[in-house]
């Protein structure tokens, strides 16, 4: 049952829009917000549908069962794959925990649930396993200067899409001297001594002004993070910066096409991944996240493939930015004898 919120909270008979706006509040993307809401409002449907949940009455998500939980689970599964089914399962899971832990409801029905699935209820499921000779042969095929730096950066760095969009000229050190003056590179403290490095911080949210411009992304890292940029990926970057439009934009990355000279969107990203994904036969209209390859797919190659290489959890945790302070504070102190001689030891090939 629900308890009744503060009068200047969300309508207490509307837990999902309660839940939704603490997201909102929390910083949650509004894509993330999208996807919680899809899938909730369809499980509170079901509830208020008497012919389809089992109890034969309407039912608010307050008082629903571990029956009705189960009993909507099931219904997935008609039309989507196991891994899907794992995912929305997941995020009911996740809102009735929140809103138990808030003290809005009494209990989380699908605690038991989500034991008793078989599927694993995992983010980030099985995918496509590419080898590094066959990335190789796609990043040769990504021929267009800013797609290619875009592509080796999100496969050298791990980072997150919104977090590329995000870099700004400042955010990155090259040795290239010719680049670092006519650009200004390296600006930002954190890496003004520190030469071929980018910094992706963790306090930049979608709607911020930073840096005088308003940004259409957030970052998601618990920390800021400095990330190597080895000889590879610095060739690619000036060679990038050679062509990038004469902007005011102070974005690392920009539109060479109908948004000429404007910072890249994650949109913008997406599509590109894409068109060269369908050309190498990894993108399928319809296909789930363990059959396409998308931005978010070279995050899970490079953690696959240098968490193989080093061994290390720790550094590769670390160059993700999904990490608490402990072991920042373990990797960074030294940042020459540890972090960046492990990654230029270990990081691979790709041109």
């Amino acid at each position: 049952m629900a308890s009744s919120p503060a009068t200047n909270d969300p309508d207490p008979d509307d837990s999902v829009g309660y839940f939704l706006q603490d997201l909102q509040y929390h910083g949650k993307s509004e894509r993330t917000r999208d996807a919680y809401e899809r899938v909730l409002r369809e499980f509170e449907s079901f509830l208020g549908d008497p012919d389809r949940n089992p109890s034969g009455r309407a039912v608010t998500p307050g008082d629903a069962s571990r029956r009705d939980c189960m009993a909507w689970v099931h219904t997935l599964r008609d039309e989507n794959a196991e891994s899907t089914v794992a995912t929305y399962a997941s995020y009911l899971h996740r809102f009735y925990a929140y809103m138990t832990q808030v003290g809005a409801f009494e209990s989380n029905p699908m605690a038991l649930v989500v034991e008793e699935m078989h599927e694993s209820i995992d983010k980030d499921p099985t995918r496509r396993e590419i080898a590094i000779p066959r990335m190789r042969e796609f990043v040769d095929g990504v021929r267009h200067p800013l797609e290619r730096a875009l592509v080796v950066t999100l496969l050298k760095t791990g980072m997150r899409v919104g977090e590329l969009c995000n870099l700004d000229l400042q955010d990155v050190n090259l040795s290239d001297d010719d680049a670092r003056t006519a650009f200004s590179l390296g600006e930002r403290p954190q890496i003004d001594d520190r030469p071929d490095s980018l910094y992706v911080a963790a306090d930049v949210s979608r709607g911020d002004v930073v840096n005088g411009e308003e940004r259409t992304a957030s970052n998601k890292r618990k920390r800021g993070t400095i990330v190597p940029v080895d000889d590879e990926l610095s060739r690619t970057l000036v060679r990038w910066l050679a062509v990038r439009p004469d902007t005011s934009s102070p974005a690392l990355f920009v539109s060479t096409s109908g948004d000429w000279g404007e910072r890249v969107t994650p949109k913008m990203v997406r599509h590109a991944v894409e068109r060269h994904a369908r050309e190498a036969g990894w993108y399928r209209t319809g296909g789930g996240a363990a059959e396409n390859v998308t931005p978010h797919y070279f995050r899970h190659f490079f953690t696959t493939h240098l968490r193989d290489r080093t061994g290390d959890r720790g550094i590769v945790k670390y160059l993700r930015g999904d990490v608490a302070s402990d072991i920042i504070d373990t990797y960074t102190h030294n940042w020459g004898d540890r972090v960046r001689e492990v990654y230029e030891a270990n990081v691979y090939s790709l041109l």
